[in-house]
């Protein structure tokens, strides 16, 4: 049995028939009848904001199954996916792995309510590849771990504020949509309705990777700021990697005010190394959130971190949080599969497929002669079409979008499954192979060539 892709039993299993008649492959015909129906029932037609294709226009396509690299969508169309769901996918669609565990562990029962071994199991993982997290907590979201962070973060230092990084998100919690990247960016809502005004006012924010405006709005607020919470490589508004000197800074500044530094590593935790930010970089954080590849694509996150600072957590502590599908047993045995599976030496193969993607991408648009730029770490990576490297929000926001949008469409009708968003990291999976990495140069040079002639 591989954990890469393939089927140890057969090929994944295929989603029930949809009703309605079945239109030829490829017309697009199914998605706009599923998406008619699905306004009727959801805002916007969607359950997540980013799906409904705000930022790059024109109608989503509904997927039915996903296997490997690939997924296919309602009409019978196939796409090489980079999506991977927003990143848990690293050992892509359906691995074996993940799904006889899944088999195994629904025979036993879905949900308890209850401690399990496999609680104990993961979280034994997760402290061997990340030790800095000596204590931690399962939720089913990363807007639950970072926002229990913040609780935790507060009772722990008796302050109130926080600091957050431009374009930074951390879910949809009150406290973090100030500022904030992800579906907020790509919508134009740079500040969410129905968030009071004295709650927003005590979330501080400074631009990402400038050491000196961060360090003055630090101590401007020094006796009142209980956390700097941070990606570590930011994903919610395009990738975007930290200076040398930047996590580094922010820790120094954090132990000079006496506030904790958070590391939201939902996004870049099992991605950006075998053990996330601190193997990576070296900087060490109090508090770490977690998600996407400890899920193993079912919802899990957790919070975790120095144990003097977790044991404040209810029942040991007075901070209360609570969650009645918290380390279920399904979410706790794919999560469980997909670490153990990410071997290291199996990181570092994906890693070395990511920037086989990277370099010949650059290749592409260096030739057809396109302002563009794109780098990765481990396995997220992203690009944008400006000639270098955004280092803040800002300069994110001054790509060109149009053209982003047009090669996105391009790519989509080629089969590349790039995120309907040009504020939106991309991903890697060990089910990515030479074949899929051929095709996707392939595809993308023609449709990069395509969209310079739609301009």
């Amino acid at each position: 049995m591989t954990a890469t892709g393939g089927a140890a039993r057969g090929t994944a299993a295929r989603p029930p028939a949809i009703d309605g008649p079945v239109s030829a492959p490829g017309d697009g015909a199914r998605s706009a009848a599923l998406m008619a129906r699905a306004r009727e029932l959801f805002p916007g037609g969607v359950n997540s904001p980013v799906r409904a294709f705000g930022g790059v226009g024109g109608e989503p396509f509904v997927v039915a199954r996903g296997e490997g690299a690939r997924i296919w969508d309602v009409d019978g169309r196939e796409y090489i996916d980079y999506v991977l769901s927003w990143g848990p996918l690293v050992l892509g669609h359906a691995p074996p792995a993940v799904l006889d565990a899944l088999d195994d562990a629904m025979r036993r029962g879905t949900s308890f309510g209850m401690p399990t071994a496999l609680e104990v199991e993961l979280a034994e993982v997760i402290r061997a590849r990340m030790p800095h997290i000596e204590m931690l907590r399962f939720v089913s979201s990363g807007t639950e771990a970072t926002m229990s962070l913040l609780r935790l973060a507060r009772a722990h230092t008796g302050r109130d504020r926080v600091l957050k990084f431009d374009g930074c998100y951390h879910g949809h919690a009150d406290s973090f949509l100030v500022r904030a990247g992800s579906g907020v960016a790509t919508l134009g809502l740079p500040n969410s309705p129905g968030v009071p005004a004295a709650l927003a006012a005590l979330t501080v924010t400074a631009p990402f990777n400038d050491v000196e405006a961060t360090a003055a709005t630090v101590r401007r607020h020094a006796g009142e700021l209980a956390a700097i919470i941070v990606e570590p490589v930011v994903g919610n508004a395009g990738f975007i990697a930290p200076d040398p000197a930047f996590l580094p800074a922010l820790r120094a500044l954090a132990d000079e005010v006496g506030a904790l530094l958070i590391f939201d590593e939902v996004m870049t935790g099992f991605r950006i190394a075998p053990g996330g930010a601190r193997e990576r970089f070296g900087v060490v954080p109090d508090l770490t959130a977690l998600g996407k590849v400890i899920g193993g694509g079912l919802p899990v996150a957790a919070y975790g971190g120095r144990g003097e600072i977790m044991a404040g957590i209810a029942p040991q502590g007075t901070v209360y949080q609570a969650g009645t599908l918290s380390g279920n047993p399904l979410a706790m045995a794919a999560g469980l599969a997909t670490v153990r599976s990410l071997t290291p030496a199996l990181h570092d193969r994906i890693s070395d497929r990511t920037a086989t993607l990277v370099r010949g991408l650059r290749e592409i648009a260096a030739r057809q002669g396109v302002p563009f730029s794109a780098d990765h770490a481990g396995t997220m990576w992203g690009f944008f079409f400006r000639e270098a490297l955004p280092r803040s929000y800002d300069e994110a926001r001054d790509s060109d979008v149009g053209l982003f949008r047009r090669v996105f469409h391009a790519a989509r009708v080629r089969g590349l499954s790039f995120a309907p968003s040009p504020f939106e990291a991309a991903f890697m999976s060990a089910a990515h192979g030479e074949r899929e990495l051929s095709e996707t140069l392939a595809r993308f040079d023609d449709a990069v060539r395509a969209a310079r002639a739609a301009a």
